[in-house]
């Protein structure tokens, strides 16, 4: 079955200046791999034929860094964007997409199988499918919960909130592409919406397993110091 791969790897990396001063955020890197080489190790790993690397800002370093991907037994090639047009709209400018696909940001490291996700995605014959797992975030205050008469009702002393992210890896069906405006910037978040709308939403799947987005400069740190503990999980 052939499987086909779009990689998001044309941010700026404004969140980790000034590291991405030099570097473009997708070839930062996570011990002695820019984090971009580890995502191609495991979508070839999983037996995906192809990849098309949606680039823009430093194109021309990531192009020369994986050439035709023939070093990692996979083909990859790139779609270029001329203006920023954010994490979904870049899919518009790719014309040979197959009737599904996955979509994933250039900068998560995680030991997720995108085999599993994509073949969960096919077996429900979702539309579009959010591989999601759980993040805890402290307060750093204490918490007060106030009536209608500003009466405190409730006190908590620095709350741990738990929820569910995104964790930046989707499988798609082409119809998505339909929806998605040309040459404007069009989100994720503008996608999920506009399903929501018209009654088609996303599938969820949560992931229990291990996942950083190193965009953030915290956990690209982590990731630093976490990686040789979950090196032979990912590669």
């Amino acid at each position: 079955m052939y499987k086909r791969a779009i990689i998001l790897a044309g941010g700026k990396g404004t969140r980790l200046r000034p590291y991405t001063v030099v570097l473009p955020k997708p070839l930062m890197p996570v011990s002695e791999y820019p984090i971009l080489e580890i995502i191609v190790r495991q979508l070839s790993k999983n037996h995906f034929d192809q990849i098309t690397i949606a680039v823009n800002h430093q194109a021309d370093i990531i192009k020369a860094y994986f050439g035709d991907g023939s070093k990692w037994n996979i083909d990859i090639n790139y779609s270029l964007e001329t203006i920023p047009l954010s994490t979904m709209g870049p899919l518009k400018l790719i014309k040979d997409l197959p009737e599904n696909f996955l979509i994933m940001n250039g900068d998560i490291l995680t030991d997720l199988n995108f085999s599993e996700l994509f073949d969960y995605h096919l077996k429900r014959k979702n539309l579009f499918t959010i591989s999601s797992c759980k993040r805890r975030h402290k307060a750093d205050f204490g918490v007060l919960e106030i009536n209608k008469k500003n009466e405190l009702i409730s006190f908590k002393e620095k709350p741990v909130v738990e929820y569910s992210v995104s964790m930046g890896v989707y499988c798609a069906n082409k119809e998505i592409v339909n929806i998605i405006p040309e040459n404007v910037e069009y989100g994720f978040d503008d996608l999920m919406v506009k399903l929501i709308e018209l009654k088609k939403p996303a599938v969820v799947k949560h992931y229990e397993g291990y996942w950083l987005d190193i965009g953030r400069r915290d956990d690209y740190m982590k990731a630093i110091d976490e990686f040789e503990n979950i090196r032979n999980r990912v590669i």
